[in-house]
């Protein structure tokens, strides 16, 4: 079971450290596995590119001026289709690990022009599978910041073994009832109001085990109407791929966010198919 910091305190109000909060857990039987502190984040820096001009002797390569925010700006050869002047995005630094790739940044000649660093899509930072172009972010974007850290990607990521006698803690909210009550601090609300429904729904639902008693203890099924899909909030598609999971679009995360924030599985159908 993955969760984030910041998702945890969603429903923990808390003072303690992540290095407390993994004691406790613990200590209450939830084992901690492993904690990502999102360390290899922090040498990615938010940069400008200040100039823009065509590689001399590569059609789809562009030689970018770029501003870091040190002071100094560097020379870096890119093939983004979207690299242009002007543009602010993620920067590596030679000497700096890709986690996307695999691979350590060294300074070096591409086509015979130097390059010192990279300008870095989001696959190669492993945000999502985009790598069409590189980062492009607001004008305002503190240029020589930390990226993780004003992108809010820096957010520690905890796994516990969970065990089978532990159902109340399939949910972050379960995880935070438990801390609670272990005294590391107060449980957040948590009362989810009911939805009244209007009219009968139109789908009936049969679970067939055939001679097998059956293995399903409870299903509810809920039509709604009215509902256009498309991506899914940044944040949300950010929490999602924390944990392991990949967006697909917003009804599906939706259904996969509660899944893990309340420990109550749920799946999204089309209404004209079932």
């Amino acid at each position: 079971m993955k969760f984030t910091l910041s998702w945890l305190k969603d429903h923990l109000e808390t003072e303690a450290t992540l290095e407390e909060i993994v004691e406790r857990l613990t200590m209450i039987g939830l084992e901690v596995e492993a904690v990502d502190d999102k360390a290899g984040l922090a040498p990615f820096r938010i940069a400008r590119v200040l100039t823009a001009e065509q590689h001399p002797d590569a059609d789809r390569l562009k030689v970018l001026t770029v501003d870091a925010g040190d002071g100094s700006p560097v020379q870096v050869v890119c093939g983004a289709p979207n690299a242009r002047a002007g543009l602010v995005g993620a920067f590596a630094a030679p000497g700096t690990y890709i986690p996307g790739t695999d691979i350590t940044l060294a300074v070096g000649a591409i086509r015979g022009v130097e390059s010192r660093g990279m300008m870095l899509s989001e696959r190669e930072l492993q945000i999502s599978d985009d790598h069409e172009g590189i980062i492009d972010l607001p004008q305002d974007a503190p240029v020589g910041a930390s990226y993780a850290a004003w992108a809010k990607l820096d957010d520690p990521v905890i796994e516990i073994g969970l065990t089978p006698d532990r159902p109340d803690c399939t949910g972050v909210h379960g995880i935070a009832r438990d801390l609670a009550a272990a005294g590391l601090g107060r449980l957040k609300g948590g009362a989810v109001a009911p939805v009244a429904g209007d009219g009968a729904c139109p789908v009936k639902v049969r679970l067939a085990f055939g001679d097998t008693p059956s293995l399903c203890r409870g299903f509810a099924l809920r039509l709604v109407r009215g509902v256009s899909n498309g991506p899914s909030p940044k944040w949300l598609q950010q929490r999602l791929l924390a944990i392991g999971l990949r967006p697909i679009n917003a009804l599906v995360d939706i259904t996969n966010y509660i899944t893990f924030d309340r420990g109550r599985p749920l799946h999204v159908f089309d209404a004209v198919k079932v």
